[in-house]
């Protein structure tokens, strides 16, 4: 008996003695990386080469690349000085000497990142100063990471990516599949439908607009009618994705394509068109309006829709000029529940357009057998149905192509690494939804409605006709489910020119707050000032703007892929985006100037290569 008790006596020392080494062992192994810490700048956690496609613009200008980015991290054991490492830090990361070392003294361990996927001339300010003997307990981790050289411009619609390079919102999201670089080969390049110049335009004007209406947010957006192309699209307050970490849901919305709303008054164009086209209402149909539609339905409840003041006998044409509430109520009256309902769905509502924004919102038009006797007059004057301004691009299309409706679009095509369009992208087909002659007799209506009694006449500029309409929605109020007294929605819809329109403009204000809450007082004068900028820009003929014909063919030559060997080539003639390879080598610094394609350089062509060279590139 106590030999067999000795024995499970030495068998338990040995197992606890060697428990005790392999403890031993791991806490030495532990203590020795804590000591010497693998140096970051040796690490790279991204090793593939391949790049992610870019994002441009129609004209090829860059909205999304990818480049070489650096973690920059502390270990705090191996800091000398704090005080001289906290100053010089803060003079790189633009901020205080404090918030720096708050930054370090807040991280439970040792180790901490101060700033994640810096851009390259915040890495080259820290390795230079590393190089002179200072910031010791700093290191710096290359790594592949995503910039976006117009920061804030169109970022809704651009998105953004993670840390592992993968699209988390917008384009780069929605095409992440045609974006990623995989095996041996290069991501595509998303080509979008937005004119850059456009979309600094339209954000200019939004943001002017959002300070003096003193609103939540607002929504602009141009739209070349013919062929569906978004050409800008602005959504205040918004977001700088270089910056990710200080923006958040609302900024990050992109509103236009997922926000929907009720639209008020603007959806008149589409409701009279619908009544016209059915021939329920004729254009010398008339309707009386003493201030407000009322009816009483079958099972005796009265519905009365207020107006803005007593229009008298009012037809179609006054119904879009005056913005008739009444009058368009008793036109529904004319038309069956169904019919109708049907005519609104070809316009598109209730359903996505597809133009390529991802979580793209399908409003809200509910089936014709779940309307009440109330929904028909109040669906026509804009409220109870819910729109996104895509889709009221959609339907004005109708308008402004003689009954033909063309999809929108915000992506162009996809472009292969070898410069191949490899997918012409489109969300639908073409189709006619109206006659030529109810489209033609809407825009003459709405083109009337810029006279100096219509509702649309602080949107009016002179030497060219304008299509206008305007809207104002009250918002429900959550809490207690009825219409707000105070929140509303305030729009303006244009085609431009009113005749034959090439371009289409909507402007959307929400919950403005300054001196006026009417579509035809906030939005209307924004739809003006951007009619005046797009209109020259875009060379739309008018009174004072001679046009000059041009056959829009232009010879470029056939470039091969630049690289650098011995000697700077000469760069003459380069466009931008052949000079993106560039900037993803590290012996070299590039500095590019300008937009266009390159006619200066320095140093001249021929000069022998050195590693660490600085080449400027002049663009025009």
């Amino acid at each position: 008996m106590n030999s067999g008790q000795n024995q499970v006596k030495r068998r338990f020392f040995i197992i606890a003695l060697l428990l005790s080494i392999c403890a031993v062992v791991v806490f030495f192994r532990y203590f020795i990386v804590m000591m010497n810490p693998p140096d970051p700048e040796q690490y790279n956690p991204n090793r593939n080469t391949y790049e992610r496609g870019s994002i441009v613009d129609r004209n090829g200008r860059i909205l999304a690349l990818q480049t070489r980015l650096g973690n920059i991290s502390v270990w705090r054991p191996d800091i000398s000085d704090l005080e001289e490492c906290a100053l010089e830090l803060s003079q790189i990361f633009e901020t205080t000497p404090q918030a720096i070392k708050d930054q370090i003294a807040a991280s439970a361990s040792d180790f901490l990142y101060l700033k994640k996927q810096a851009d390259q001339s915040v890495v080259r300010r820290v390795q230079t100063l590393r190089s002179q003997g200072k910031l010791k307990g700093v290191t710096i981790e290359p790594v592949m990471g995503r910039v976006y050289p117009e920061r804030e411009l169109a970022a809704q619609i651009i998105g953004f990516t993670g840390s592992n390079n993968t699209g988390l919102g917008g384009i780069e999201y929605a095409f992440n599949a045609e974006l990623e670089s995989g095996e041996n080969k290069n991501g595509s390049q998303i080509v979008l439908t937005i004119d850059t110049n456009i979309q600094h335009i339209l954000e200019e004007i939004a943001r002017q607009s959002l300070e003096e209406n003193k609103a939540e947010a607002v929504m602009l957006m141009a739209m070349d009618p013919r062929s569906g192309d978004i050409l800008g699209s602005a959504s205040l307050p918004g977001f700088d994705p270089n910056e990710l970490y200080e923006s958040n849901d609302v900024t990050r919305m992109d509103r236009p394509a997922i926000w929907a709303y009720e639209p008020g008054s603007v959806f008149k164009v589409f409701s009279i068109a619908a009544l016209l086209e059915s021939q329920s209402i004729f254009p010398d149909t008339t309707f009386f309006c003493d201030g407000h539609y009322e009816r009483v339905t079958r099972g005796g409840e009265r519905i009365v829709i207020n107006c803005l003041s007593a229009h008298g006998n009012v037809t179609a044409r006054d119904i879009i000029v005056y913005s008739c509430n009444a009058g368009a109520a008793y036109a529904s009256d004319r038309m069956g529940i169904g019919a109708f309902e049907k005519a609104l769905d070809s316009f598109g509502f209730g359903k996505r357009t597809g133009a390529g924004n991802p979580g793209e919102t399908p409003g809200l038009l509910r089936p014709a057998g779940e309307w009440s006797e109330r929904s028909k007059p109040t669906i026509a004057m804009g409220q109870e149905i819910a729109v996104s301004t895509l889709q009221i691009l959609q339907a004005s299309t109708a308008i402004a192509n003689d009954g033909i409706l063309v999809p929108p679009r915000i992506v162009s095509h996809i472009v292969s690494d070898d410069g191949k369009t490899i997918t012409q992208f489109r969300p639908g087909e073409n189709r006619r939804i109206i006659s030529a002659q109810t489209a033609a007799d809407m825009r003459t209506y709405m083109a009337e409605g810029t006279m100096d009694l219509g509702i649309g006449r602080f949107a009016r500029i002179r030497d060219i006709s304008l299509g206008v309409k305007t809207g104002t929605a009250q918002i429900i109020d959550p809490q207690t489910g009825r219409y707000s007294e105070t929140d509303f929605i305030a729009s303006c819809l244009a085609l431009i020119p009113a005749e034959d329109p090439s371009l289409v403009l909507y402007m959307v204000i929400i919950r403005p707050r300054g001196n006026y809450y009417f579509g035809s007082r906030t939005a209307a004068p924004g739809i003006r000032d951007t009619a005046e900028a797009l209109i020259d820009y875009l060379g739309i003929p008018r009174g004072r703007n001679p046009q000059i014909s041009h056959s829009g063919e232009v010879a470029l030559p056939n470039r091969a892929i630049l690289s650098i060997g011995d000697t700077i080539p000469d760069f003459s003639g380069a466009s931008k985006r052949s000079l993106t390879s560039l900037l993803l080598r590290d012996d070299l610094t590039l500095i590019i100037r300008g937009e266009g394609w390159v006619r200066r350089q320095s140093p001249p062509a021929g000069t022998p290569f050195t590693t660490g060279m600085t080449v400027t590139l002049e663009l025009e």
